[in-house]
This record gives C-alpha cells, structure tokens and sequence, in this order.
C-alpha cells in the first residue's frame, strides 16, 4: 500500500526532474574528465559516471530543507541538492569564484545554503556528521531528515558500525545509503566484506536493511522515500545498499587493470539514463522530442557554467592566508 502511495506522488514533473538531473550529472561529469585530460584540473577527482541514479532517486525523495552529507565521488549528490553548476566548475578550476574559492576543490564542495553538508576526502568521513546532524535535528525538533551517502569501501571502517549502532539506539532521522559500485578502489567487495550483501549488516544493529537496483531512478525513489518516511516518524535509521557501478576508473591515476573490458560493457548496458528515458517514453509519460529539449537545455547550462567558471579570476596571493587556520 506503502507502494502504492509513493507511486501516485510520483508525477510528470518530478519524474522529468529527475531524468534531467541525471543527464546534468552524467554531463558534468563528462566535461569534468574532459577538463581533467586537457590538464585544466589539478589535484585528483572521482566520478560517478554510471552511478547517476542513486544520487538523483534519493535526494528526490527528500524535502528541500532536509540534509545530507557526501562522498569523494559528490558531484552528482551536490547537483541533485540544487547545487550551482557555475560554482561547482569554478572551484574544480581553481578560481575565485567557486564554491571554496578554489581552494577545496572536487572533494570538499558544501553547500550549507541548499542542505549540503559537504563532500569528504575521507573514507566514510560523512557517516558521523550525518550521524551528528540527525542527533541535533532530534534535539530540536525541527522534523528534518539527513540522507548519509557512503561507498562500498566504506562499510568496513569502524566508525560505519559506531555510527549504525548509535543512531538506532537513539532512533535518530538518518537514511544510510551505500552506493555499492562493486569496488573500493580497485579491491572487489566479494574480497573486502564477508557479508553476501552490505544491507545484511543492518539486523546487527536492529534497522531495516534494504537491497535495490542502484541503477533504476525510480526503484532507488521508492526505497528512500519509505525510509525517509519512517525517520520522519520517529521510527530510527534505515540501511539502504544500492547496486551500482561506476564506468570510469577510481580517480584520474586509475588504469583500470583489475578489471575486464566486458565487465564495464555489459554495466553500460544498464545505463541509468537510457533504461529511464526508455521507461518514460514507453509509458507515455514523456515524448521523445520532450527529452530531446530537456538534454539540449541541460548542454546549454553546462556550456554558460563552464564559461562562466573559465572567465572567473585567478585567487589573489594576497589572500593565501585567509580562510586558513591553526
């Protein structure tokens, strides 16, 4: 019945919103490893290419002033949260005008303004802060849930397990969401968690343990909008491991050794973009010609945003020491 209700929710418009915030991550990400090839971006960078869906169907399922916090591989969560292109451009370029001034770079975007409580260079580094946002939200009563975005890597660090149990304990308003996409870096899951699968993990800590396609947008809505639902309620916390794949390597240094060439091909074959624009076409929900001006309204965004980043300025070496701190 739950189903049910969440189906009807789901509209025309929502559903056109989330095909275009995931043809908005696919492309910026796309020129991002552009950028990156034509030594524009320094530092290193993670992609998510292939894993647009688990971004788009979560954060869809939550309201504006809810919260969550982000992974090295964020630029689609911060997209989906209403994260600025133009900002996001800038401060992977280095320039003034981005998000940290061009001085975070990829892996260090917030956006406190939009609910975004910011990527992580460290391996599962959000899960206490989602965990401590959740805590403060119960404190207050301020009825906001926070979306907790991990990869597969990340569930065997022991803050994972502290922050799980912790959050049940407290019935605190906290979704976990692990993007499985098969590896932590180039170590295959099946050899790193001894569990068959992560959502296993969530009866050691009395919570629902939820596995669902990470690569089908409205599956993924589905999933956390009951949990949503149920933090909402004072219920506690929900475990959601969403199967994906990411169709680049790690980050930029990665050659892709540990794994074949086939195994990438048949993950394209359940692109999260064709397989929707499939489905919306098929159930008349849209036309062809309607996505076609959505995908060329998105390439337009993409190129103003870039211009805009390109023809920001340089910092200024008489700022270097602002914003630092000891």
């Amino acid at each position: 019945m739950i189903g049910v209700m969440y189906k009807m929710e789901l509209t025309k418009e929502k559903r056109l919103w989330m095909y275009k915030k995931m043809y908005e991550v696919r492309l910026f990400e796309q020129e991002v490893d552009r950028l990156f090839k034509a030594n524009m971006i320094w530092g290193t960078c993670h992609l998510s290419v292939g894993e647009e869906a688990t971004a788009v169907g979560s954060i869809a399922a939550i309201r504006e002033d809810d919260m969550i916090t982000s992974t090295h591989r964020g630029h689609g969560h911060c997209i989906a949260k209403g994260g600025k292109l133009p900002l996001m451009f800038a401060e992977l370029l280095g320039k003034e005008t981005g998000y940290c001034k061009g001085r975070g770079g990829s892996m260090h975007i917030a956006d406190i303004e939009s609910g975004n409580l910011g990527a992580n260079g460290i391996v599962g580094g959000g899960i206490p802060i989602a965990t401590g946002a959740a805590l403060a939200s119960k404190l207050k009563g301020d009825n906001k849930v926070t979306l907790c975005f991990f990869g597969d890597g990340a569930n065997n660090q022991g803050v994972f397990h502290e922050s799980l149990n912790m959050a049940s304990l407290w019935k605190l308003p906290v979704v976990y969401i692990c993007e499985n996409n098969v590896y932590g870096m180039s170590l295959h899951v099946g050899k790193s968690t001894a569990v068959a699968n992560i959502a296993d993990r969530a009866s050691a800590y009395s919570m629902p343990g939820v596995i669902v396609d990470g690569n089908d947008v409205e599956a993924v809505y589905f999933a956390v909008k009951e949990a949503v639902e149920r933090a909402r309620r004072g219920e506690g916390p929900t475990l959601i491991e969403a199967k994906t794949y990411r169709w680049l390597g790690h980050s930029k240094s990665d050659a892709n050794l540990y794994r074949t060439r086939e195994e990438i091909e048949s993950w394209k074959l359940k692109c999260p973009i064709k397989r929707y624009r499939e489905k919306l076409i098929s159930e008349n929900i849209a036309t062809a010609d309607e996505l076609d001006e959505i995908e060329n309204k998105v390439k337009k965004e993409i190129e103003e945003a870039l211009k805009f980043a390109m023809e920001s300025p340089e910092p200024s070496v008489a700022d270097i020491e602002l914003d630092v701190y000891a």
